[in-house]
């Protein structure tokens, strides 16, 4: 069933590429990933569900985002975009963009894991499931993947690592080696969300300066990357450079248009990211400065304030012993 130059279940379109063909309903033998969407957003919408007949509250927006991220997904690996992304690097470009900047988000948000704690039930069979859960979110293996030290150099990898090291023309005319780089980069996009923007109990959480610092460090990697794609005179994945004739693709203007979604397109999630994480900054800071006068009002003044006019009368009297 291996297409030229492909070995594996894989399926290449005839017709040259359009927003028609990218949008059509053209499933791969094996829709893996795709499926793994469906079956994540089924198993979410069971919990949100249950959790709604029992008169307990769980948030539309919640479930809204979590499955608005399983659904583009499920369009941008399951439709007619995924046969041409085998031999586009533009369209394979695009791909990992979503997969790594602007699915993980909506996943993140959705809060799966909280979901998953609060909706399994407390019985024989959840149990198991429960200790598990919590096992995943609060081990030392959860803090290893999140931590910076683990979760920036895999978010590297993705980018540098697979284009320079020759890492893309080893696993790409390869089924499994294509589907096996689309999960690394799904994976790499959600270990780097995570510590940014979770609601889920992790195993440990960044300052809000932390995660400021993460995000500056990861925005340039987009813009310079994509910068030194679309100046290459030469392919930089030699897979790419042959694509079907009756694509009519010229492949280095091709490579361009994917240098460009990389600078462009890889900016954006960053950018909204970033003002996400600036706003929850400015909403804590002021939920901190109302527990404070709350605490200082039940107290009958703030310690702070007390220990300072304390001192200026201090001050004043040594002034009045002076003269």
């Amino acid at each position: 069933m291996g297409e030229p130059g492909i070995e594996g279940p894989a399926w290449l379109p005839s017709l040259p590429p359009s927003l028609g063909e990218y949008l059509a309903p053209n499933l791969q033998p094996v829709p893996l990933i795709p499926v793994l969407a469906l079956a994540a957003a089924l198993f979410y919408l069971t919990g949100a569900i249950s959790l709604w007949r029992q008169d307990r509250h769980w948030s539309p927006i919640r479930t809204a985002s979590f499955l608005t991220g399983c659904t583009a997904i499920i369009v941008v690996m399951g439709a007619g975009i995924e046969g041409y992304g085998l031999r586009m690097f533009s369209i394979f470009m695009f791909q990992q963009l979503t997969l790594m900047m602007a699915v993980p988000p909506l996943l993140v948000i959705g809060s799966p894991g909280t979901l998953l704690l609060r909706a399994t039930p407390h019985n024989r069979f959840g149990r198991p499931v429960l200790k598990a859960a919590i096992w995943g979110l609060r081990s030392r293996c959860g803090r290893l993947a999140i931590h910076p030290g683990f979760m920036v150099p895999l978010f590297l990898l993705s980018f540098y690592g697979v284009y320079f090291s020759g890492m893309a023309d080893l696993l790409l005319p390869n089924w499994y080696g294509h589907i096996g780089l689309e999960l690394l980069f799904l994976v790499a996009g959600i270990l780097f969300t995570v510590p940014l923007i979770s609601a889920d109990p992790l195993p440990s959480r960044q300052t809000h300066l932390g995660r400021m610092v993460d995000i500056f460090a990861e925005m340039p990697l987009h813009a310079f990357f994509g910068v030194v794609i679309m100046m290459a005179t030469e392919p930089m994945v030699k897979f790419f450079a042959t694509p079907p004739e009756s694509w009519n693709i010229d492949p280095i203007h091709d490579q361009g248009v994917a240098g460009g979604l990389a600078w462009s397109y890889g900016e954006l999630p960053g950018v909204l990211l970033l003002m996400f994480i600036l706003v929850r900054w400015q909403r804590d800071e002021a939920r901190g400065w109302i527990r404070s006068e709350r605490a200082a009002a039940i107290a009958g003044g703030d310690p702070d304030l007390d220990a300072y006019n304390l001192y200026l009368e201090h001050l004043a009297g040594r002034s009045e012993r002076l003269r």
